[in-house]
This record gives C-alpha cells, sequence and structure tokens, in this order.
C-alpha cells in the first residue's frame, strides 16, 4: 500500500497544522473499476485501504489531502 503526503501537511514547529482529509483511491475487484473514498481519521482510511491490498490484483492509495478554504459568495 502507497502513503502519499502533501509537503504542507507535513508537522513543523512552530506552526499550525494545517485541515486535512484522507482520500483512499483503490480498485474495486468486483466490477473492474477505480473508486475514491473520503475519510475525516487517517486509521479508518488505512482500515479500508488495507481490505483492498488483499485481492490477488487489488490495490490502494492513501493521500492525505489539505482542506482549501471555501470562496466567499459575491
Amino acid at each position: 500500500m502507497e502513503k502519499h503526503q502533501d509537503s504542507a501537511s507535513t508537522r513543523t514547529a512552530g506552526t499550525q497544522q494545517p485541515a486535512l482529509y484522507w482520500e483512499v483511491t483503490y480498485l474495486d475487484a468486483d466490477c473492474g473499476r477505480v473508486r475514491t473514498e473520503a475519510f475525516d481519521d487517517a486509521a479508518q482510511a488505512e482500515r479500508f485501504a488495507s481490505r483492498y491490498v488483499h485481492h490477488q490484483d487489488g490495490w490502494a492509495i492513501v493521500d492525505a489531502i489539505q482542506v482549501r478554504a471555501g470562496r466567499a459568495a459575491a
């Protein structure tokens, strides 16, 4: 299982940790499609991803995604 993290999400002393969520991109072997699920907790994302790597051709990637600030309405 691969893990990717955005460089802006790394912890630095004296700075505030940006808000993150985790996306799991995986191969659904039942239908042969690549799907994506979002999680608020890294441990939940890891558990979900581990279920899909047990298949012979299964794979899953966990990405930490920084939440972007929304745009203000005009």
